[in-house]
C-alpha cells in the first residue's frame, strides 16, 4: 500500500491508504459491481437497478392485493427476482482476466457440458455442445471494464430470460409435473451454465468451484467412492430438479432473498443515503471518543449500530473505518492494529439482529421457527461479543498507556451524569409503556381508522424531531493526522439526528409487537424511509430559512432514487449467491449425500461430538474464504447441521436445531477475518496503509471471542435464552458478560497489569466455570441415574413433572444400519409410572432381561422423541437431586478475587512508572 502523504487528510481520505474513490470502487467492485458504464448503458443499468427496487416494493406491499393487479406467487417472484440480478450481474461486473479466472472460466463451463452430456438420451445431446461452447467463446472474448460488448449483451438476456421461463411457462410446467421436455432441458442448461458464469464474475471462483463440484457428484454419483456413492442421475431428472422445480435453483434460499432480504437491504440503503450511518459514527465518537483509545472503542459502538442496517462487512469496514482507522492512529494504534479493530467491529455486524445478514431469515425457513424466536436467541451472544471487543480495544489501550481525544466542554461531575442517565432511562421506559397501551388503546376504539391515527401521529412526532435537529448541524470529524481533532458535544450531536431512529422503531415494532412478518415489516419501514427521504430536505430548509426550495425537493428524489438503486446493485451478489447456493442444496436433497456425510464425519471424529463441531468449524472458515456468508451459511447448515444434531442425540448431547445454525453462521462470519482470503482485512488494510496478513492475523486474536461462543452456546443453551424467563435472561446476561471479559483479559495477556502466564489460565478456567457451571457440578454430583430398563416404571414415576425422561436407545436408521441416540422423552399425567408412560404413547415388552417398545402412539410425545417399534431400551436415565449448579461460582469468584488482590500492586506500580516518565 502506498504511503503517499498526499493520500492522507480530510474526511473522505485516510492517512497511508487508499484514496476515497480508489475505496469506493474496492467497495464497488465486491458489492456493486465494478463496471459503470456512461452513456445509455450507463442509464439502462440504472434504470433496471431502480426497476428491480420497485418490483420488490411491490410485491411486498398490500396494494396489489387491494387492487388485484399484479399478483405473483413465490415462484413467480422468484423467477424475476433471479434475472434481475443475473441480467445485472452480466452488465456490471466485469469478469476478472487473472490467467486463474480465465481457466476457471474455461473450464466450469466445458466440464459440465460434458455432464449435462453424459446424462443426455444418447443421440440427443448434441445441442449440449453447441451451447457449452458459446459460454466459453463468450468467457475468451473478454470482459472490458468501461463498456459491455454485444456477448455479454447475449449473457445477461438469455440469462434472464431462462430465470423468466419458469414464470412464462408456469402453466405447461405444472400439468406435466416431472416430465421435462425437450424446451425445459435447453433452457435449464443454458440457465445453469450462464448463473455459473454470474456467479464467477460476482462472487469470485469458491462458489462457482463449490456448485460445480455438487454437479459433478449429482451425475457421477455411481463413480464414487462406495461411502458416498448413488445411483446414476439423468439430464432430464437433475434439470427439473434444479431449475424446473422449486428444489434447487429456485428453492428456499432464493425465495427468502425475494421475500425478506432485500426489502431489508434496500431498507439500510435508503437509511444510509438519508444519513443516518454518518449519524451513527458521529454520535459514538461524541460519547465514547475521550476514553482511553477513545476513537477504536467508537469504532465498535459505530460499527454495531452500522450493522443494524448493513448486510456486508467489507462495506462495513470502508463505510466507518475511512473515519475511524485514522482516529484509531491518531491516539496511538499501529496500523495494522487499527485495521484489526475496525474488521473485528464490522464483521461483528453482520451478527447483530434484527438483518444478521440475510441469515435470520434463512433460519426462520431452514429451522421452522418465528423470526422473532430467531432474533431473540441470536440477541445475547451478539450483544455480549460486542461488548468484550470495547473490553479489549480497552486492554490494548492500557497496555500502551493510550489516551483518548479531547474534549471541547468540560464534563459535568459523576454523579451529575448517573442521575442525568438514571432519568433518561426512566423517560425512555415511560415512553415505551406509553406508546406500547396507547397503540393498543387506538386500535381498540378505533379499529377501522387505526393505521391512519398512527401514521398521523408518526408524522408528526418526525416533524418534531426534525425540528429539533433542525437547530444543530451533524459535525464533521477531521481525520488528518496533523490536524487537531477535538470531540463534538454529545448533547447537539445525538440531537441532529433522531428522527432516523423513527424508521428502525417502525421496523423493529412491526417485527417484535405486531409480529408482521418480516417482508411487510421492512416494507413498512421502508415506505416509512422514502417519505423521510423525499421531505427531509425541504422540511429542513424551510425550518432553518436557508436554501433553495426547488433545489431541496430535487435533491430529495434524486437520493431517493440512488438509495434505490444502491439497494438494487447491492442485491445482485445476494440473489446471485442464494440462487447457486440452491444448487448445492438441490444436490444434497437429489443424491442423499447428508447421511453419507454423517458416516465420514463420525469415522473422521470418532463419534466425539467436540471433534465434530470443529470439523465443522474448520469446514465454514475454509468454505467462507471464498464463499460470501450467506452462501456459506446455506451449504453447510444444509450439509452439517442435520449430522451435528444426529450425532450429538447419539452422544448424549441434545443439541437444539437453532443452535447448531447459529454455531455455522459464526464461523462462516470469521472467515470475513481468518487470513489469507479475509476479505473484510484486505478491505481495512487499504484505508489504514498496513500490511494485510497482519491486520488479518491481529483481527482474528481479537475474534477469539467471537470463534469461543458457538462452542459455549452449544453446551449451555441459556446463552441463547431457550427456555428461559425474563430475571433468568438478565442473571445469565450478566454472568455471561463478566465471563467473556474474563476470557478477554486471558487471550489478550492483560486484566489490571499484564498476566503472567498461571494467571491467564486461572481467567479462563473462571470464564470457563461461569460459562458452565453445570460441568463441574455435574462431576461433583451426577444429575441422572442409570438403572435398569426393566425399571423404567419407576424411573417415571419418581421423575418430576415437567421434566423429561431421559433413555439410551438402540435400533436402527431409515436404511437399516445399527443406531444407539439419547431420547427425550415428555411424560404425560397419571397416578403411576405405567400411566405416564401410556399417556406418551409408549408401550413395552419384556423378553428376558431386555426391554423392547412394542407399540408407539401416532403423534405421540414417544413418536415425536424419536422412538419406534422394536427399539430396545438399554437403559433409562431417572432425574435426582443435585445441588445448585451455581454453587460453583463460589469458587470462581474467590479465585478471581485472588488474581485482583495481586494485580493490583502491579497495576499500580505501572501507573507511577508512567507517571514518571
Amino acid at each position: 500500500m502506498s504511503d503517499n502523504p498526499s493520500q492522507g487528510g480530510g474526511v473522505g481520505t485516510n492517512s497511508g491508504g487508499l484514496s476515497q474513490g480508489e475505496l469506493d470502487d474496492l467497495v464497488a467492485s465486491s458489492d456493486t459491481g465494478g463496471r459503470s458504464p456512461q452513456g445509455a448503458v450507463g442509464i439502462l443499468i440504472l434504470v433496471v437497478a431502480l426497476s428491480w427496487s420497485l418490483f420488490q416494493l411491490w410485491i411486498a406491499s398490500p396494494i396489489p392485493f387491494i387492487l388485484g393487479f399484479g399478483v405473483f406467487n413465490d415462484t413467480e417472484a422468484r423467477a424475476f427476482h433471479l434475472a434481475f440480478a443475473i441480467f445485472l450481474g452480466f452488465m456490471a461486473f466485469p469478469a476478472a482476466r487473472t490467467p486463474v479466472q480465465l481457466v476457471l472460466g474455461i473450464a466450469v463451463p466445458a466440464f459440465l457440458t460434458f455432464l449435462f452430456w453424459l446424462g443426455a438420451e444418447p443421440g440427443n445431446g448434441w445441442w449440449i455442445w453447441l451451447v457449452g461452447a458459446a459460454v466459453i467463446a463468450c468467457v475468451v472474448l473478454g470482459s472490458p471494464k468501461d463498456r459491455v460488448p454485444p456477448w455479454e449483451w447475449a449473457m445477461a438476456l438469455i440469462g434472464a430470460a431462462t430465470a423468466l421461463y419458469i414464470y412464462f411457462a408456469y402453466e405447461g410446467i405444472a400439468n406435466r409435473v416431472g416430465a421435462p421436455i425437450t424446451q425445459d432441458l435447453v433452457v435449464g442448461v443454458v440457465g445453469l451454465l450462464l448463473l455459473l458464469e454470474a456467479t464467477r464474475r460476482s462472487l469470485g471462483p469458491a462458489l462457482t468451484i463449490v456448485a460445480t463440484v455438487f454437479l459433478g457428484y449429482t451425475f457421477l454419483g455411481p463413480y464414487m467412492p462406495q461411502l458416498i456413492a448413488h445411483s446414476a442421475k439423468s439430464l432430464g431428472v437433475v434439470i427439473n430438479h434444479q431449475w424446473i422445480t422449486t428444489e434447487g435453483v429456485f428453492g428456499i434460499a432464493l425465495g427468502v432473498s425475494t421475500s425478506f432480504v432485500f426489502l431489508f437491504v434496500l431498507f439500510g440503503s435508503l437509511l444510509d443515503k438519508a444519513g443516518a450511518g454518518n449519524y451513527f459514527i458521529q454520535v459514538a465518537f461524541s460519547l465514547m471518543g475521550h476514553m482511553r483509545g477513545g476513537p477504536a472503542k467508537a469504532a465498535v459502538v459505530s460499527s454495531a449500530m452500522t450493522g443494524l442496517i448493513s448486510g456486508s462487512s467489507i462495506a462495513n469496514v470502508v463505510t466507518t473505518g475511512t473515519f475511524t482507522i485514522p482516529l484509531m492512529k491518531k491516539v496511538g494504534f499501529n496500523s495494522e492494529k487499527a485495521g484489526a479493530v475496525e474488521v473485528a467491529s464490522s464483521v461483528n455486524g453482520q451478527i447483530m439482529p434484527p438483518v444478521m445478514g440475510a441469515a435470520a431469515f434463512l433460519m426462520v425457513e431452514y429451522v421452522g421457527i418465528p423470526y422473532f424466536d430467531v432474533v431473540k436467541h441470536a440477541f445475547l451472544p451478539a450483544v455480549i461479543s460486542y461488548i468484550a471487543l470495547v473490553y479489549i480495544v480497552h486492554l490494548e489501550a492500557m497496555k500502551q498507556g493510550m489516551e483518548g481525544l479531547p474534549r471541547a466542554y468540560t464534563p459535568k461531575p459523576i454523579v451529575q451524569r448517573l442521575i442525568g442517565m438514571a432519568f433518561f432511562v426512566i423517560v425512555l421506559c415511560a415512553l415505551s409503556f406509553g406508546v406500547y397501551y396507547g397503540m393498543g388503546w387506538i386500535r381498540t376504539l378505533f379499529p377501522d381508522t387505526a393505521g391512519y391515527i398512527i401514521f398521523v401521529l408518526l408524522v408528526a412526532v418526525y416533524i418534531g424531531l426534525l425540528k429539533v435537529a433542525s437547530k444543530e448541524e451533524i459535525p464533521s470529524l477531521e481525520t488528518d493526522s496533523d490536524a487537531q481533532q477535538t470531540l463534538p458535544l454529545p448533547g447537539p450531536t445525538v440531537r441532529s439526528g433522531l428522527h432516523f431512529i423513527l424508521p428502525v422503531v417502525v421496523l423493529v415494532w412491526a417485527l417484535m409487537v405486531d409480529r408482521l412478518s418480516p417482508g411487510l415489516s421492512a416494507f413498512w419501514a421502508a415506505a416509512f424511509m422514502i417519505f423521510i427521504l423525499i421531505t427531509q430536505r425541504p422540511l429542513l430548509a424551510i425550518m432553518r430559512s436557508s436554501g433553495n426550495m426547488g433545489d431541496e425537493v430535487r435533491g430529495g428524489f434524486l437520493d431517493l432514487i440512488d438509495g434505490l438503486v444502491t439497494g438494487a446493485r447491492n442485491m445482485i451478489g445476494i440473489g446471485i449467491a442464494t440462487a447457486t447456493a440452491g444448487i448445492i442444496v438441490g444436490a444434497v436433497s437429489q443424491t442423499g449425500v447428508g447421511s453419507a456425510l454423517a458416516d465420514v464425519v463420525e469415522v473422521l471424529s470418532g463419534g466425539n461430538i467436540l471433534a465434530i463441531l470443529f470439523l465443522t468449524a474448520i469446514l465454514s472458515l475454509i468454505l467462507g474464504m471464498g464463499l460470501p456468508t450467506t452462501a456459506n451459511y446455506i451449504v453447510v447448515s444444509a450439509l452439517l447441521a442435520p449430522v451435528i444434531v444426529t450425532l450429538g442425540q447419539q452422544n448424549g448431547l441434545i443439541v437444539p436445531l437453532i443452535a447448531v445454525h447459529l454455531f455455522v453462521f459464526y464461523f462462516g462470519i470469521m472467515a470475513d477475518v481468518t487470513p489469507p482470503v479475509g476479505l473484510a482485512s484486505f478491505a481495512a488494510a487499504a484505508v489504514s496503509g498496513g500490511d494485510p496478513i497482519k491486520t488479518g492475523a491481529v483481527a482474528f486474536f481479537y475474534s477469539l471471542r467471537t470463534a469461543a461462543l458457538p462452542f459455549l452456546f452449544i453446551f449451555n443453551t441459556q446463552l441463547l435464552l431457550i427456555d428461559v424467563g425474563w430475571v433468568q435472561g438478565i442473571f445469565v446476561f450478566v454472568i455471561a458478560t463478566i465471563a467473556m471479559l474474563l476470557f478477554a483479559a486471558a487471550t489478550q495477556g492483560w486484566f489490571l497489569a499484564k498476566n503472567r502466564f498461571y494467571e491467564s489460565i486461572a481467567l479462563l478456567l473462571i470464564a470457563f466455570t461461569l460459562f458452565r457451571p453445570g460441568f463441574w457440578m455435574d462431576m461433583v454430583a451426577p444429575p441422572y441415574n442409570a438403572v435398569a430398563p426393566t425399571e423404567i416404571a419407576q424411573a417415571a414415576e419418581n421423575t418430576p413433572e415437567g421434566e423429561p425422561l431421559r433413555l439410551r436407545v438402540s435400533g436402527v436408521n431409515e436404511i437399516g444400519e445399527p443406531l444407539e441416540f439419547t431420547a427425550l422423552l415428555p411424560l404425560g399425567e397419571g397416578a403411576t409410572g405405567d400411566e405416564r408412560l401410556e399417556n406418551a404413547g409408549l408401550l413395552f415388552r419384556e423378553e428376558g432381561d431386555s426391554l423392547i417398545i412394542d407399540d408407539v402412539a401416532f403423534d405421540s410425545p414417544a413418536q415425536n422423541a424419536g422412538l419406534d417399534w422394536d427399539q430396545e431400551i438399554l437403559r433409562v436415565l431417572e432425574p435426582q437431586s443435585q445441588p445448585s449448579k451455581y454453587l460453583m461460582f463460589i469458587p470462581a469468584f474467590l479465585l478471581l478475587a485472588l488474581i485482583v488482590w495481586m494485580q493490583k500492586g502491579r497495576a499500580a506500580k505501572t501507573a507511577r512508572t508512567r507517571a514518571t516518565a
